[in-house]
């Protein structure tokens, strides 16, 4: 495994595209609301990336994904294709594309800046939400703040995902772990080494200052299994229908902790985080 080490610039060209990525969600945050379509938010960030900040979206049209971010609604666990037009509706496997009250939605955006990629997601309510699923997207967030509270170097990728598992285990009996899908190195390519899970494993590689990766846990209401879809080979869907969240940011190790670089306005931790 070959795991690359930033240097000084490509750190600030990680800085650049990280803040960008973070841009996009504060931009779109007051379009998130009942009658939108999926496509349309697409839209929105697309433009948005491509005119204002002269980025590029770095899902659209990787390995033939055909939209610009990710929109990834209640039981949907990620990859949600934009559309304008609800699928399936009343099935354990729908694809709605109209937002309602009461929805909760993943936004996932890449871009591309000089080469080198920022990514982030976080979690919107649609109108009045259930206590149990705002519940469900804190507890999401917060394990992705626990597991960036252990990246330092000489800690190991496994810690992360210890952590993790260890906060959602004491946190609550009812709420899952994805297994599926991870964290990844990042930088000049979408994905790189190391592979980040979200729960308890022994990957023994050690962080080291310059490292760059996402940690993107994925909680679901119900199991951890997941379905995709047959039809479009990308969304993936909860195995019991019921709801998931995730939240993600671009961290780079640094010499005591790491740098956050997609932080958002909206958050209250640090930047630099002294681990």
């Amino acid at each position: 495994m070959s795991i690359k080490i930033k240097t000084a610039e490509e750190i600030e060209k990680m800085r650049v595209a990280g803040r960008l990525a973070a841009e996009v969600l504060e931009m779109i945050e007051p379009h998130v609301k009942a009658g939108v379509t999926t496509e349309e938010l697409d839209r929105i960030c697309h433009d948005y990336i491509t005119k204002e900040q002269g980025a590029i979206p770095a899902p659209l049209n990787y390995h033939g994904y055909p939209k610009s971010v990710c929109t990834s609604i209640n039981h949907i666990v990620c990859h949600g294709i934009p559309s304008a037009i609800d699928e399936n509706m009343g099935s354990k496997y729908s694809k709605p594309a109209v937002l309602q009250d009461g929805d909760i939605i993943n936004i996932d955006v890449t871009v591309i800046k000089d080469g080198y990629h920022g990514d982030t997601s976080r979690m919107f309510e649609v109108g009045e939400v259930s206590m149990e699923d705002k519940r469900l997207c804190r507890v999401a967030q917060e394990s992705l703040y626990i597991g960036m509270k252990k990246v330092k170097p000489g800690a190991t990728v496994g810690d992360i995902g210890t952590a993790i598992q260890k906060f959602i285990k004491n946190g609550t009996s009812r709420f899952s772990i994805v297994k599926d899908y991870c964290g990844h190195g990042i930088g000049d390519e979408f994905h790189e080494e190391p592979q980040v899970v979200h729960y308890k494993n022994n990957d023994r590689t050690v962080l080291k200052e310059g490292m760059c990766f996402t940690i993107e846990p994925m909680i679901n209401a119900g199991k951890f299994g997941c379905v995709t879809d047959d039809d479009d080979g990308w969304t993936v869907y909860t195995v019991d229908g019921k709801k998931s969240a995730q939240w993600e940011h671009t961290l780079l190790v640094t010499k005591d902790g790491c740098e956050v670089l997609t932080l958002r306005s909206d958050e209250s931790i640090p930047r630099l985080m002294h681990n």
